[in-house]
């Protein structure tokens, strides 16, 4: 006789975390492919947007899809935003498919989730959430544009989700006319403030800033640099991992993990760091943090806010300055340099063409690394050749 299939409900558990809220976390059992019960869990958010057992059991509703689905599927499909995040927990943040999303990636996608979509959508039907009120609390949230957006695109994600199942006939989200077009463009330095940045800075921070302006890496890849990642022969820098948190993950995206030209003069200002640092082995992290004693990286918050933001306004710099804005001067430089599309994306190392348009314009065709020299020519005009030893 075969074994008549059981439905499972499945529990929820309050679990500590090192920070911040407690969670509730849904554990099920599933059969695996030796037909053994394999316990499995998933996050359904935290004890402040979910103040209950019962509420967060409400809430893993979905998830039990995966546990039921060769019983009953069709009681287990999702009505509410919450149960769709549950969902969308499960399949795309802690889930097989989440292989190439970086950890910084999904830790702000958590956060989002449990500070800003789920205290304002947690009970609302699929069918109930409209473009006027979705683009109301978009406008009402007290965060910079670029935050906002990122909201609003996981909200979108959130949809696109229900919709590759069939809980959703349409992304109400897509309607919203708080679009990209709108959004304010990018921070980024001038070329003279880059110049008299640079020429203030201590050591450490003028090759950091350097080489992340000069390369238009993410802060996550360039902290995570070792010296045995710099090819100072081939001048190249192999980007192979990210790290955010301390925590040593992937790379954003595929096109993320290619190796990027390193300039001579870059690789000089390299070298003299290395002469100077006492983590100088292929093995160590080339700005590894001496309080860690050498087995982490400096944290970029601190070197920002402790050296990098005073020195520019000291230096007459009053830009609200990030890691990220030296990227986005990068790209800026490039497109002012004439370079084209494909280049500035390839430098860049966005995914798709398509990310680099919309934000930097297209022009003509040369090769990267001479685009890169050029840059880094024109930020370096003014400072000079000599070197000056200054205090780490």
């Amino acid at each position: 006789m075969f074994r008549r299939t059981r439905y499972q409900q499945g529990s929820v558990q309050r679990e500590k975390r090192r920070k911040g809220p407690d969670v509730w976390v849904y554990r099920w059992y599933e059969v695996g492919s030796d037909g053994a019960n394999k316990y499995r869990k998933v996050i359904v958010g935290n004890v402040v947007t979910l103040p209950t057992e019962a509420v967060a059991l409400k809430a893993a509703h979905a998830l039990r899809i995966d546990a039921n689905q060769k019983s009953r599927p069709a009681e287990s499909r999702p009505s509410t935003i919450a149960e769709l995040i549950a969902h969308y927990r499960l399949k795309e943040l802690t889930g097989e498919g989440n292989a190439r999303k970086a950890f910084s990636t999904r830790a702000a996608y958590e956060c989002y989730l449990d500070n800003w979509i789920l205290p304002r959508w947690h009970d609302y039907k699929l069918h109930q959430v409209r473009p006027v009120a979705m683009e109301e609390w978009l406008n009402n949230i007290q965060r910079a544009q670029g935050t906002r957006a990122k909201i609003r695109n996981l909200m979108s994600a959130l949809f696109q989700h229900a919709m590759r199942y069939e809980w959703a006939d349409t992304n109400p989200i897509k309607l919203v006319r708080q679009s990209a077009k709108r959004e304010r463009a990018p921070e980024f330095l001038e070329l003279e403030e880059l110049q008299l940045l640079l020429s203030n800075l201590a050591l450490r921070e003028r090759t950091l800033v350097l080489l992340d302006a000069a390369t238009g890496l993410r802060v996550s890849e360039l902290l995570a640099v070792r010296w045995e990642d710099v090819d100072f022969k081939a001048l190249e820098l192999r980007v192979t991992r990210s790290i955010w948190h301390q925590v040593v993950g992937d790379c954003k995206t595929e096109a993320s993990a290619k190796p990027v030209p390193l300039d001579s003069y870059m690789a000089e200002d390299l070298l003299h760091w290395q002469r100077i640092t006492p983590y100088s082995t292929p093995g160590d992290w080339v700005f590894a943090s001496p309080t860690m004693q050498g087995k982490q990286p400096y944290w970029p918050d601190n070197l920002m806010k402790r050296y990098i933001r005073p020195v520019a306004r000291k230096a007459g710099i009053h830009k609200q300055i990030g890691w990220h804005t030296f990227r986005h001067t990068f790209g800026t430089l490039l497109k002012a340099n004439g370079e084209d599309v494909k280049t500035v994306q390839e430098l860049l190392r966005h995914a798709t063409s398509r990310i680099t348009l919309e934000v930097y314009t297209q022009a003509v065709t040369s090769h990267k690394r001479a685009a890169q020299s050029k840059v880094v020519k024109m930020m370096v005009n003014n400072v000079g050749e000599t070197r000056v030893e200054m205090p780490i």
